[in-house]
């Protein structure tokens, strides 16, 4: 088995600047690469920001965090990725653009370095098809936000060996992590049973079954969710949201797991949710303010 002590990171967008941070707190030296410059260098203020709160909560002691920031180093370029033990791909949720990934870093790869994809809906065995390595790659689906939430889904392709299953097992429980292993069907299991609720409270919202404010105030009321399914729909990204219902309703041919419109006219808006500053609640003033 492949003994990791160095983790390449390809995208520094939420989710990649999250597992960074867990994985440099786990003692692991980490090379965090995105094909933009600038986005690099806010996901670093990033996991500075996110560490530094952890210390004033308690969570982790100063020293850690130093150390922490110290392993993490930008990777301006994507070889570099190349030289790590095992590489994470943590970019948007796009076939296409994954597989695009892997091709590009296949060449610069050393011969023991495993592969792993943090996709939360798309088929692994689809992924590894992509590499020169599908018994090396593995799904590592860590939950957002990935320094709080305990979870990792560990999702095996059809031809990944029991070696590499055995190595991602050992590394995420390192990170004290707890894992999970998921069969390779679409969305594994977390998102097969969450992202269809989430819809479901869009449809009834489009239905004009219950406003933002009123299904959101009974889903965590009414069934003690922590966060409304509206709410954690924006948190998550709707434009995301709406990729794994594709996944879904492509994969499984089921009318059940058909988008619902609003959530495509949603998306097509650009009102992503969070981070575009708009999605069924308005971010732009000084609290959520629902749009519907």
């Amino acid at each position: 088995m492949v003994d990791i002590k160095t983790v390449g990171i390809i995208g520094a967008g939420q989710m990649g600047t999250g597992i960074a941070h867990v994985v440099a707190l786990g003692g692991y030296d980490v090379l965090l690469h995105d094909v933009s410059q600038e986005r690099l260098q806010q996901g670093l203020s990033v996991i500075e920001k996110n560490m530094t709160r952890q210390v004033s909560r308690g969570v982790i002691e100063p020293a850690a965090m130093e150390a922490a920031m110290k392993r993490i180093k930008p990777a301006g370029e994507l070889q570099a990725v190349g030289g790590t033990d095992l590489a994470i791909e943590a970019a948007t949720e796009n076939e296409e653009t994954k597989k695009t990934i892997f091709k590009a870093l296949s060449p610069h790869l050393g011969p023991d370095t495993l592969l792993a994809s943090n996709t939360s809906s798309i088929s692994i065995t689809r992924l590894a098809s992509a590499t020169d390595r599908p018994g090396k790659f593995i799904g590592l689906h860590f939950m957002n936000p990935a320094p709080v939430m305990k979870l990792v889904e560990i999702i095996r392709g059809i031809a990944t060996d029991a070696d590499t299953y055995e190595t991602a097992v050992q590394f995420a429980q390192s990170l004290g992590k707890t894992t999970s292993n998921a069969e390779d069907f679409p969305a594994f299991i977390v998102n097969r049973i969450l992202v269809p609720m989430i819809n479901e409270a869009i449809y009834t919202l489009y239905e004009g079954v219950g406003t933002v404010d009123a299904i959101d105030t009974a889903m965590r009321l009414g069934a003690n969710h922590p966060m409304g399914p509206l709410e954690l729909g924006d948190f998550i990204g709707l434009d995301t949201v709406l990729s794994i219902m594709n996944v879904l309703y492509e994969g499984l041919a089921d009318s059940k797991y058909r988008p619902c419109p609003l959530l495509v006219k949603y998306v097509e808006a650009g009102w992503l949710g969070r981070k575009s500053g708009r999605g069924f609640y308005d971010y732009r003033g000084d609290k959520p303010v629902p749009t519907r």
